[in-house]
């Protein structure tokens, strides 16, 4: 039955390649190597894996065309797609129902790290946009581009030209304000506080807006597990937490503030001074570089400056 269907799909997406216009975006590939390929403009039958480009299709005014999705992580502002009943739930951004996938006969697959090594073979249902924040270069270039090609496929491109404008404006004035100030980026998962690096989640805070991370050399994606001793001795002007577990609606676990709430944490200057922010869980976990995510984003960090 799968050979069956996935013969169909092949069939199908020659076809929809053949006779829809087409548009010649960059992408990564399996290898993450960036690629050249042509996909449907406007395509009508869209599979997103994605919760980032779900939030930028839907920004764009797109959703309507959403046909597949991942449903087992929800995110409030996009709950109307998981509750639709006419998008064909295709099981989780780590595991994808293939069956389910060749059976919405989507014209376009957009992926993100998680499905990296099924991008060839994806690629036989219907041509796959793969994107994601590369941190090495700072997120926001990634954010811009991610955005950009989105809005190329959907021919959106002035509405996203606004969109980008807006952030850079806003991430220029998030600089300037937060220059000479220093800071720690913690992230809270199972009751345990990981500091992250520059190089990883959250680099919108650093890298590209200006904060001094004190704890730069930290490489893990979720950051390295940290001592409350070693918060104390770095001493941070700054304390932006991002509750991972609230991101991901782990039944069962500890908010962040109950684990930031110790006397430890109360020594630092960034309680002391009242500047412990928490970040908006789920943009910053689930839906990074999405537009709608991105606002938010730079609505928690300008709060925080003010």
């Amino acid at each position: 039955m799968r050979k069956f269907l996935l013969s169909f799909a092949i069939i199908g997406a020659i076809t929809a390649l053949f006779s829809a216009d087409l548009v010649e975006i960059n992408t990564l590939n399996a290898k993450k190597q960036s690629i050249n390929i042509k996909v449907p403009l406007k395509p009508k039958r869209v599979a997103v894996i994605d919760l980032a480009t779900l939030d930028t299709i839907d920004a764009l005014g797109f959703g309507k065309n959403v046909v597949a999705m991942p449903k087992a992580q929800k995110i409030d502002y996009l709950s109307r797609y998981t509750n639709d009943k006419n998008i064909i739930n295709i099981g989780t951004a780590k595991e994808i129902n293939m069956e389910k996938l060749m059976s919405a006969q989507p014209d376009i697959i957009f992926i993100g790290g998680r499905l990296q090594p099924k991008f060839d073979e994806l690629s036989k249902i219907a041509p796959v946009v793969f994107l994601e924040i590369n941190y090495e270069k700072g997120s926001f270039e990634s954010i811009k581009n991610n955005i950009s090609t989105i809005a190329k496929i959907f021919d959106a491109d002035e509405k996203a030209k606004e969109k980008i404008l807006e952030y850079e404006a806003r991430l220029n004035k998030i600089k300037e304000l937060a220059n000479g100030k220093n800071a720690i980026i913690g992230l809270v998962t199972s009751s345990s506080f990981h500091t992250l690096g520059n190089s990883k989640r959250c680099s919108l805070i650093t890298t590209d807006g200006g904060f001094t991370n004190l704890a730069n050399d930290i490489s893990s994606t979720h950051g390295n597990e940290s001592s409350f001793e070693l918060l104390v001795k770095l001493n941070p002007q700054y304390l932006f937490v991002l509750d991972r577990d609230s991101a991901i609606s782990k039944p069962g676990a500890k908010v962040a503030q109950e684990v930031m709430d110790n006397e430890l944490v109360r020594k630092t200057k960034a309680f002391n001074n009242g500047k412990i922010f928490y970040l908006s869980p789920a943009p910053w976990y689930l839906s990074e570089g999405g537009i709608r995510a991105t606002d938010i984003m730079l609505s928690d960090i300008e709060k925080a400056l003010k």
